[in-house]
């Protein structure tokens, strides 16, 4: 029986009841790319942008920005050929006075319309975040 029986196949939520290495196990079994991100050594909006970058092994530009993140998470990827699915993990995204509540909600939304561009494709693109 599948883990995400009554999880939609494009969404952000977080991670609440799921466990990292189920998730791991799920995306193989289904074929998925699975990308984990651990976030709370970042301070800085560009720190936690780098762990990202850096963790998905995407080109540095990803680092810099959020339109940078948005532009690999979408056009870059699907240039990349047939994509079978996403399963993302963003855990302990941090919470400092130069990547607060704003700068996090941010982030999220880069993935909600990652997840949008994804779904209108018809292929799965699933992210699950905790907070530090």
């Amino acid at each position: 029986m599948s883990l995400f029986l009554t999880v939609p196949p494009n969404l952000v939520q977080s991670i609440r009841a799921f466990r990292v290495p189920e998730l791991q196990e799920e995306a193989g079994r289904l074929g998925q790319h699975f990308l984990y991100a651990h976030c709370n050594a970042g301070l800085t909006k560009q720190q936690v942008l780098g762990i990202i970058a850096e963790a998905f092994l995407f080109p540095k530009p990803c680092g810099k920005n959020f339109d940078a993140l948005r532009q690999t998470l979408t056009d870059t990827m699907f240039q990349a050929g047939p994509q079978t699915g996403f399963l993302i993990v963003l855990e302990q995204l941090p919470n400092t006075q130069k990547f607060d509540r704003e700068a996090r909600e941010t982030l999220l939304d880069v993935f909600r319309d990652a997840a949008d561009y994804w779904a209108e494709k018809k292929v799965p693109f699933r992210v699950f975040y905790s907070f530090e």
